[in-house]
C-alpha cells in the first residue's frame, strides 16, 4: 500500500504544480460537491422536475451516506494531508505540497464519500434527463449528453478531492464506481409510493444497524476512531 499512496501523492504533487487559476477551481468544486447538497440542493430542484425522481434522488441519497461510512469503518484508509507525515515520506524526498481549509479532514478515507454518494444520488436525475432528451432529439450526442456531463462532473470531483489531499486516487476511483453501481442498483427500487411510516422504520433501521455494526467492530477489538 506504500507505493501506492506514495504513487497518489506524486499525483497531488503534479495537480497542485498545475496552473494557479485552477485552483479556485478546485476549491469550488470540492465544496459544491459535499454530500450534503444532495439533500439541500439536488433533491428539491429533482423533486420540483418530478416527484418519483425527486424522491429516488433523495432515498439513494440516504442510502449511499449510509454505506460510505460503513465502507469506511472496515476499510478505513489513509488521508493523504495525514499520510505524508506519518509514513515518513518526506523526510525520504523532497515532498512539494500545500494545505488548504478544507484540506485537514478527518476520519478513514475509503471510498471517497464526495465521489460516492454524489455518484449515486445523480444516477437518477442523470437518467430521467437522458429519457427526456431522447423523447426531443434523435441527435445520439443530444441524448448522451447528461451521462456525459455526470461522468466529466464526477472526475472534476474525484480530483479535486485528490487536490485538496482529501483522498488517494484509488479511494476516489472506488467511490466513482461505487457510486455508479449504487445509484443503477437501487433507482429500480425507490419507494415512491410507500407512506411516512415507511421512511420512519427505515430511518430507524439504518441508525440501529449502523449502531450495531459499530458495536460489533468495537467487540472485535477494531478501533475505528484510529
Amino acid at each position: 500500500m506504500d507505493a501506492l499512496h506514495t504513487t497518489g501523492i506524486h499525483f497531488a504533487e503534479v495537480l497542485q504544480a498545475g496552473p494557479p487559476c485552477l485552483e479556485k477551481f478546485w476549491i469550488s468544486v470540492t465544496s459544491l460537491a459535499d454530500p450534503k447538497c444532495v439533500f439541500t440542493i439536488c433533491f428539491p430542484l429533482a423533486y420540483f422536475l418530478d416527484r418519483k425522481v425527486g424522491v429516488s434522488v433523495l432515498w439513494i441519497g440516504l442510502v449511499s451516506e449510509w454505506l460510505n461510512v460503513v465502507l469506511k469503518w472496515f476499510l478505513f484508509g489513509e488521508r493523504p494531508f495525514w499520510w505524508v507525515h506519518e509514513s515518513g515520506l518526506t523526510r525520504k524526498e523532497l515532498v512539494t505540497l500545500r494545505q488548504f481549509a478544507v484540506s485537514c479532514e478527518t476520519g478513514p478515507g475509503d471510498p471517497s464519500g464526495h465521489c460516492m454518494i454524489t455518484g449515486a444520488a445523480l444516477w437518477p436525475l442523470v437518467t430521467a434527463l437522458t429519457a427526456l432528451a431522447s423523447r426531443h432529439s434523435r441527435s445520439l450526442v443530444v441524448k448522451l449528453s447528461p451521462f456525459g456531463a455526470y461522468t466529466l462532473l464526477l472526475l472534476a470531483v474525484g480530483l479535486s478531492r485528490i487536490f485538496v489531499l482529501a483522498h488517494f486516487p484509488h479511494q476516489v476511483v472506488g467511490g466513482i464506481l461505487a457510486g455508479a453501481a449504487l445509484g443503477w442498483g437501487l433507482q429500480g427500487h425507490t419507494p415512491a409510493t410507500r407512506t411516512m411510516g415507511f421512511f420512519v422504520a427505515a430511518a430507524l433501521a439504518l441508525l440501529l444497524g449502523s449502531l450495531a455494526l459499530h458495536s460489533l467492530v468495537i467487540a472485535a477489538g477494531i478501533d475505528i476512531d484510529w
